[in-house]
């Protein structure tokens, strides 16, 4: 054993092939626990948090209308105001007409409903399953003293404080909205305020690029959920099923949430038939509904929303996964445009960069048509 090599130092241990994926692991490893930490802030601040995202993405569709007045020559204030109060009229309006169309056919999709649950323990009892109308009866005992446990009754107290909270957060979005229509772009400008030129000049390319695609994304998101509504809700009509005005709102808020809201919108219009017109209304239900989304899946959609949606699939479905368990529906409405916002920025951000900073290399000239048909999805096959 030779003695009389030098001993290591500490930073030689940090420098060789075991320290330095050792460095990396760690910087990963801060950055997860950073991350952690600003979410579960994020998620302890949901009345404040929640609202004010809200506001930020009607903000994005609405601001082009903003500008549109302002360049007719009207004032920052009052092109606001129109803007806003347009919308909330015609979300009023909506709601009118959704639950005047409620209350008419509530009576008769209860009347329907009842003699639907009369023929299916009918069925139950008196068919192939050998279930015996005291063992429903007992089913159905303790689903009533279920209902009127201790657990039930806190958990109508807590929805009855959340109910307090969507109002109060309600509010706020709108004001947090109003100020986001007239004065965003001032707010972003000064919070950038403390960078450097080049890098101001960088982050507001990167807002403009979050806010076009934000916007883009609602606004293609709503003319795909509008003609959905439409289609679906005259299906139902000439079907004769009931509630068909509310089902097609249900559609319509359904196909905000990409890959399994115009499922789940679906298959509540076809319990409804099923419940109220029968098995083969259902199946036609069933029928319209697969074909508007085929309608909306290869010829619609990819006309309205073009590459605002750039997203594989998979990180969709991981988008609305993580926002459901962070904040329930209100996270599954907004994962995805947030997690398209953020990917369009990285890359805005990446696209702006010296040449000798950018993380994925710009193609070179000879190669910038096979890169765009890549990205595309339409070019051929690389090597």
């Amino acid at each position: 054993m030779d003695d009389s090599s030098p001993p290591r130092t500490v930073a030689a241990l940090w420098n060789d092939r075991l320290g330095r994926p050792a460095v990396r692991a760690a910087q990963v490893l801060l950055l997860l626990a950073l991350a952690a930490c600003v979410v579960f802030a994020l998620t302890r601040l949901s009345l404040l948090v929640i609202p004010v995202l809200i506001a930020m993405v009607v903000a994005a569709a609405l601001a082009p209308l903003v500008g549109i007045l302002r360049r007719l020559g009207w004032p920052a204030l009052l092109a606001t105001w129109a803007t806003l109060l347009t919308g909330l009229l015609l979300l009023a309006l909506v709601v009118w007409l959704v639950t005047l169309a409620f209350q008419d056919e509530w009576p008769r999709l209860v009347d329907e409903a009842g003699r639907g649950i009369e023929e299916l323990e009918r069925f139950v009892t008196d068919g192939p399953l050998g279930i015996s109308p005291d063992q429903i009866e007992s089913v159905r005992q303790s689903a009533m003293d279920a209902l009127s446990s201790d657990q039930v009754q806190s958990g109508a107290i807590r929805g009855a404080t959340a109910a307090v909270e969507a109002v109060a957060g309600l509010l706020l979005g709108v004001v947090v909205l109003f100020f986001l229509l007239k004065d965003g772009r001032r707010m972003f400008t000064f919070l950038i305020t403390p960078l450097r030129a080049a890098t101001r000049r960088r982050a507001l390319q990167v807002g403009e690029r979050s806010v076009e695609v934000l916007g883009g994304y609602l606004r293609g998101t709503a003319i795909v959920a509008a003609v959905d509504a439409v289609f679906i809700g005259v299906g139902l009509m000439i079907v004769g099923v009931p509630l068909a005005l509310p089902l097609a709102a249900v559609v319509f808020l359904g196909a905000f949430i990409p890959l399994i809201g115009a499922v789940l919108a679906g298959a509540l219009a076809a319990l409804v038939a099923l419940v109220t017109n029968g098995p083969i209304a259902a199946l036609i239900v069933v029928a319209i509904v697969i074909a508007v989304n085929q309608l909306e899946g290869d010829l619609l959609a990819p006309v309205v929303m073009g590459k605002v949606l750039s997203l594989h699939p998979l990180v969709v479905l991981s988008a609305l996964t993580a926002g459901t368990v962070l904040a329930g529906i209100v996270g599954a409405l907004l994962a995805v445009p947030l997690t398209a916002v953020a990917w369009a920025a990285a890359k805005e951000w990446n696209a702006t960069a010296p040449p000798g900073e950018r993380l994925v290399p710009e193609p070179s000239d000879a190669e910038s048509g096979s890169w765009s048909e890549h990205e595309s999805g339409s070019g051929p096959e690389s090597d």
